[in-house]
């Protein structure tokens, strides 16, 4: 049966548009440059009396190759900057009490990051109908983005020097398509001064056409999204009106799986878990920001959903066991894992090798560490990696979900 997502709220997301030099950052560096701005933003939406959604543009030569369709994403340097801004988002949640799940209710913050194409030097060309096209990753250039990816609720910018030449880049496009928006620039943090002399002149990541992770999803969370995005970022996209398509198979817990989980009885189903996992990657892989546009078919133990004009399909799997389709399907090309799921990769690739199948390229995530940011505002120490992961997990909102309901 074919269905649609909802709306995921009755207003458009809103955008921040940060420019960000590719280059390795610490966290330190990135709560330097943009913390401040980013706590202004999340304590205004945080008042809203719906829950918001929040998309973070971070614009930067994210991707390498000459032309559209030989493009590649420099993998490492974007899950690691991924990781480091998920780091610093779930921080400032933290310390302003503001929910940062799907579906937390008024007050939270729906915060999702994307990546936007900009190399200074490319001259962006438009195709012969005036508009401009995607390439074969899943990453948008600043002209294709800013022309068909809409509408925003407000558009957010820094300022400084930067920030403004990017919204003027940005409003220069999207007027080119006759849209028009209300921006609000941001005060706070400081400029980091582009320098790509530490950007790696490799990067050994490979696009597939069918890549390939698993999960609980529960609750989803920035955790989620790291290893969600990162794996959407290894896809190859073929050409729009090709009649080919990728694929994304996102395995999801079944439901039997998770019956000795603590508070289970705060646990999502499969099926809400498997529509917020799609109502995420709707924002990475889509153009409608508001009314999801993405249409799904229902099969056994599988939700399915097209995206990207038909070259992208997303296949929520139900899985009753560690390995799921990985071992049942061979026309794979590549997983990716956490510190946590390293060693189901291996027992993966293990299974695949007894049946005589390619093993899967296997890619590893960072782990979200506030290890290195300190609390300024309050001079608390550094929290251990442990301890702020504890406090993000599934569980730790469940416990949240559960305590709040017993409360007279």
């Amino acid at each position: 049966m074919a269905t649609s997502l909802g709306r995921r709220s009755s207003s458009p997301p809103s955008l921040l548009l940060l420019p960000i030099p590719l280059r390795p950052l610490t966290n330190v560096a990135l709560a330097a440059a943009y913390r401040g701005p980013l706590t202004t933003i999340l304590s205004k939406l945080k008042a809203s009396i719906e829950p918001s959604v929040l998309v973070v543009a971070a614009v930067c030569p994210i991707l390498k190759g000459s032309s559209s369709r030989t493009k590649s994403v420099r993998w490492t340097e974007a899950q690691s900057l991924l990781a480091g801004l998920y780091t610093l988002v779930s921080v400032i949640c933290a310390h302003e009490s503001i929910d940062v799940d799907i579906g937390a209710g008024p007050g939270s913050v729906d915060v999702r990051i994307i990546f936007v194409d900009q190399n200074p030097s490319h001259e962006y060309a438009p195709n012969a109908e005036g508009k401009y096209e995607a390439n074969c990753t899943t990453v948008l250039d600043l002209a294709t983005f800013a022309s068909t990816v809409h509408p925003w609720e407000t558009v957010f910018h820094l300022d400084t020097k930067e920030g403004y030449e990017l919204l003027n880049s940005f409003l220069g496009f999207a007027e080119k398509q006759s849209l028009s928006y209300s921006h609000l620039a941001v005060e706070g943090g400081v400029a980091i001064v582009s320098d790509t002399s530490d950007v790696s002149p490799t990067d050994d990541a490979k696009l597939g056409k069918v890549t390939c992770l698993g999960g609980t999803f529960d609750h989803l969370h920035p955790g989620h999204k790291l290893l969600l995005h990162a794996t959407a970022l290894l896809l190859e996209v073929p050409e729009k009106d090709s009649g080919d398509a990728c694929t994304l198979i996102v395995g999801i817990s079944g439901d039997e799986l998770l019956v000795k989980k603590k508070y289970a009885e705060e646990l999502q189903s499969w099926d809400e878990r498997a529509r917020s996992v799609l109502s995420f990657l709707s924002t990475l892989l889509e153009y409608n920001t508001t009314a999801s546009s993405v249409s799904t078919v229902s099969k056994p133990d599988e939700l399915v959903a097209t995206m990207r004009n038909g070259t992208i399909k997303v296949r929520c799997v139900n899985l009753h066991d560690p390995f799921g389709p990985t071992i049942s399907e061979e026309e794979m090309d590549l997983i990716v894992v956490s510190a946590e799921t390293r060693g189901g990769g291996k027992a993966i690739n293990d299974k695949r090798t007894e049946k005589g199948w390619k093993p899967l390229e296997v890619y590893e995530i960072d782990v979200l560490d506030a290890q290195e940011i300190v609390e300024h505002n309050d001079k608390e120490e550094p929290k251990k990696t442990e301890d702020f992961s504890a406090k993000i997990s599934s569980t730790t909102i469940r416990q949240q979900r559960a305590a709040a309901k017993n409360r007279p």
